[in-house]
């Protein structure tokens, strides 16, 4: 070391500043690749598919709740003495509680911490379930008001679940995720009628088919605070929270009024469909008993070439698209109340609920669980550019299968034609045979004992 180096009798070897200077460029190289690897949500990969398993999991327990209570309705009909009005009241509290706290929801998930909101509703909802087990048998009123109190915590989670995967994911990974949530519909109702049932027939009572779905949602709560990570909303998409305005509630409400046309046509050409299609079958009872399926067969045939027109003109007329939209989902809503009376006609009354259960797991696993996915994948095999305009035709291109899925649902229907009738009359004329088990009343419950023991 030179006597001439300034820094040889001033400078320390080892001194703080010599140090600061020589780590901060690796520090700062080091921060700036943490940066880069880390994904723009802020959660990594791994802890993404823990996430939506976790929301899956939930959802899967939100329609098995939903469910388990029509699973052992004939008891509570018994216990309680009511009928199937007072019964309906049930599920019709649960959903105007769900339908009107879900904008309440919706507005709070926008604004505060999304997992803290999820994991208070779930822990409200199994704890008023749990409580619901324990109504006493003179107190129906108790269980109405439990069952509304349920929809309280279902709308707090139902909400805001797909948007924390919206924040996860993009574009096709997106759409796969969120198939994959909505697959736990059709698999949740079906566990449903299927646990409640068989969990008043192994415990011979039916409130503890109430006490199964309570248990799992604690669980699920612990998982929502361990497992699921709040991702940065936006952020994955190039729009992160910090850099859009945050607005009221009414100039959001407005802004979403711009986004509803299309919610608007749905409702109403649901309600003149569904309207039409049970008047259009009523009537013409009168001349065919294979009306019903008849119309439902109609229905969907006329639905086709709208819905295809619809797709076609999406690129050259928003107008001419609304109305092929209304005209094809007034015709496809016409057979909705006819299915649902065909269901119950052609099963005996003591399989109905199977029958249902079965109707509602098959219509969504072929349905809204992975149609989805599935055109979501035709798009993608069929763009050939990443572009604007390949991405909107080869969406348009997998769209128009759902005009053909219509005409094929139509030949099915005319083909239901054929037996209608004679699986009518086999239901109506149904004896069980001898060595067939009868459901008896037994205790305050239902039980099966065989013909012979209860003929005098």
């Amino acid at each position: 070391m030179s006597l001439a180096d300034p820094t040889s009798d001033t400078t320390p070897f080892l001194s703080d500043e010599s140090e600061a200077e020589g780590l901060e460029e690796p520090r700062a190289g080091h921060s700036q690749r943490q940066e880069e690897d880390e994904p723009a949500s802020g959660v990594s990969s791994t802890r993404a598919l823990f996430t939506v398993g976790v929301l899956c999991f939930i959802n899967l327990l939100n329609y098995m709740d939903r469910f388990t209570v029509a699973g052992v309705l004939p008891d509570i009909e018994q216990y309680f003495g009511i009928d199937d009005g007072n019964s309906g009241l049930l599920q019709t509290v649960f959903i105007c509680s769900y339908m009107f706290l879900a904008p309440v929801f919706g507005y709070l998930g926008d604004r505060h911490n999304r997992k803290l909101i999820m994991s208070v509703g779930i822990a409200f909802w199994s704890v008023v379930t749990l409580a619901s087990s324990f109504t006493p048998k003179n107190c129906f009123w108790l269980l109405l008001l439990t069952r509304g109190l349920v929809g309280v915590g279902e709308a707090s989670y139902s909400t805001i679940a797909p948007t924390i995967i919206a924040d996860l994911y993009v574009k096709g990974e997106r759409t796969r995720m969120l198939s994959v949530f909505y697959f736990a519909i059709p698999v949740g109702s079906g566990l449903g009628y299927i646990v409640g049932s068989k969990v008043d027939d192994v415990a011979g009572d039916w409130h503890w088919a109430l006490r199964v779905t309570p248990v799992l949602g604690l669980i699920a709560v612990f998982l929502l605070l361990f497992v699921v990570k709040e991702p940065k909303r936006g952020a994955i998409e190039a729009r992160p929270e910090h850099t859009l305005p945050r607005t009221s509630w009414l100039v959001d409400m407005k802004a979403l009024g711009r986004n509803f046309y299309f919610g608007i046509i749905t409702v109403v050409s649901g309600i003149l469909g569904v309207a039409s299609g049970a008047e259009v079958s009523r009537r013409l009872r009168v001349w065919t008993p294979r009306a019903d399926p008849l119309v439902c067969a109609i229905g969907l045939l006329l639905s086709a070439p709208f819905l295809y027109l619809a797709i076609v003109f999406a690129q050259v007329s928003t107008i001419a698209t609304y109305v092929f939209i209304f005209l094809g989902e007034t015709f496809l809503s016409m057979n909705w109340a006819i299915v649902a009376d065909i269901l119950l006609y052609v099963v005996v009354p003591t399989r109905r609920s199977t029958a249902e259960a079965f109707q509602i797991v098959i219509s969504h696993l072929l349905g809204d669980a992975g149609s989805p996915y599935l055109l979501g994948k035709v798009s993608d095999s069929l763009r050939q550019k990443d572009s604007y305009l390949w991405q909107f035709r080869s969406l348009q291109l997998s769209l128009l299968t759902c005009s053909f899925v219509a005409v094929a649902g139509g030949a099915f229907f005319l083909a239901t034609a054929l037996f209608i009738e004679r699986d009518r009359q086999r239901a109506m004329n149904y004896a069980p045979s001898d060595d067939e088990p009868i459901v008896v009343p037994n205790s305050g419950r239902s039980t099966r004992v065989p013909v012979s023991s209860v003929l005098i």
